[in-house]
């Protein structure tokens, strides 16, 4: 399987039924901006130190994130929302493969690791700890050993039951020497690991192309340019690998690309100093900086053989199984997405992922529109429990003693992609309301009619 670069235009999901998920009818009233734990550590104007990344500066700023210790952030209810629509993203695209969710323990005895060589070979960035009884653990950085030694135990595996494929969502744990770019390198992270067993090679080949291709309509479906390019096995092992990356000037992975014939690799896998393509022999190989969000890995039975990870082929003989692995940096998605979508001073979200896709504007306490206060909260009571897509995804930002104008500010700096302005028009014999479209840029005047048609075709997850 030769490397190859992707850029991609984003399509509509195809799924059925994907643009209006149905959820539990609910007459809940929508959420209050008053209400949300959403506090600003880091105020406008203020001086953000050493804070180069755009991303984490946005994520303080709109009080997504505070920061615990280095490398470790909490992640504030609107991160977290945005996190479970993405990981739900995940689910789909993974069990679209065949892929069965299960979750193993983040707390790793060492004996399996020392088994397979690995032990030794992670180096400082594990971490390590003993127990009262002096018996050595880490926290996992990944889980091959745990997931082929699960295997190992069930015996009896039949052919019939390959390709199985086991994945989990879960923190992972990194020593991070300098800890930087908020999730883009940290400590604690979010990640999802997908671990594959098949018959032989080439069915392993055709598991580990399916999933790459997965990986793909996940970023299409974010509306996120990405590139694959060849990548190092590194410490994981195996005979081929691939990282999926966003483009971006803050990327610490130097990648070159061929404007030939879209070859692509990490520069770690190609000779120092080389300038023609391995793949063409032109001279078009150009140099970029990408953030890695995925990597891929075909690792034959360097596991399974170890740990005598077996299954009973058509023969009824037992047979050492093929494996590969498969990473998605869930919390660096979230993140790298913010950092190539959005600008310095306002978040842009893939439209999937923002926390609520509405924001709702009543006129302020006192003007001459007052009295549409009770209008505006009677419209987001609506969207929000009318519209079957738009079930909890509403917000009214009730801070009525502060002007539209500084509302919409606040509203344009978090990325809400659709901000509705009860203003004056709306108190006209044929009210209109004034929409602001965050992701497009534009600002449109609708009846309530036409709004409702319009946010009727939201697309959420």
């Amino acid at each position: 399987m030769e490397p190859f670069l992707r850029l991609s235009r984003r399509r509509p999901l195809a799924a059925p039924g994907l643009s209006c998920v149905s959820r539990a009818a609910s007459n809940a009233p929508p959420a209050r901006v008053s209400r949300l734990f959403q506090p600003c550590n880091l105020r406008e104007g203020q001086d953000a130190g050493d804070m180069t990344c755009r991303s984490q500066r946005l994520m303080l700023q709109g009080g997504l994130l505070h920061p615990s210790s280095p490398g470790c952030f909490h992640y504030l209810p609107g991160a977290v929302r945005s996190l479970e629509k993405l990981v739900r993203l995940v689910d789909r695209e993974m069990r679209g493969v065949g892929g069965q969710k299960l979750d193993m323990p983040a707390l790793c005895a060492a004996e399996p690791w020392k088994r397979s060589g690995r032990w030794g070979l992670m180096g400082k960035e594990m971490f390590r700890l003993r127990d009262r009884h002096g018996t050595d653990y880490c926290l996992g950085p990944t889980h091959e050993e745990a997931v082929t030694e699960l295997l190992a135990s069930q015996g009896g595996l039949s052919y019939k039951q390959l390709p199985l494929l086991l994945y989990q969502v879960t923190r992972k744990f990194r020593d991070e020497q300098k800890p930087k770019f908020g999730l883009l390198r940290g400590r604690e992270f979010y990640m999802k690991d997908m671990y594959s067993f098949d018959v032989d090679k080439d069915a392993a080949q055709h598991t580990y192309q399916s999933v790459c291709e997965a990986y793909g309509r996940l970023f299409d479906q974010l509306g996120l340019r990405w590139v694959q390019v060849q990548a190092d096995t590194g410490n994981i092992g195996g005979t081929l690998s691939h990282e999926f990356h966003l483009p971006a000037d803050i990327g610490e992975d130097r990648l070159q690309v061929c404007g030939n014939c879209g070859f692509a690799a990490n520069v770690e896998t190609l000779s120092p100093g080389r300038a023609d393509c391995p793949r063409c022999e032109s001279s078009s190989l150009v140099e970029s900086k990408g953030i890695e969000v995925g990597h891929t890995f075909y690792l034959g039975t360097k596991y399974s053989s170890v740990f005598n990870a077996t299954f009973i082929n058509a023969q009824n003989k037992p047979e050492v199984a093929e494996m590969g692995c498969f990473g998605l940096g869930v919390s660096r998605i979230l993140a790298a997405a913010i950092e190539v979508l959005s600008s310095d001073d306002a978040i842009r979200w893939p439209s999937f992922l923002a926390p609520y896709q509405v924001c709702v504007l009543p006129p302020k306490r006192g003007s001459k529109t007052g009295q549409l206060t009770s209008l505006a909260e009677e419209l987001a009571h609506s969207l929000g429990s009318g519209l079957s897509n738009l079930r909890g995804e509403v917000v009214l930002d009730d801070r009525t003693q502060m002007t539209i104008g500084k509302r919409l500010k606040d509203a344009a700096r978090l990325g809400y992609p659709y901000v509705v302005v009860v203003g004056p028009r709306a108190a006209e014999e044929l009210p209109q309301f004034e929409v602001v479209c965050q992701n497009s840029g534009e600002t449109l005047f609708l009846s309530r009619e036409a709004l409702v048609d319009m946010l009727s075709r939201v697309e959420t997850v």
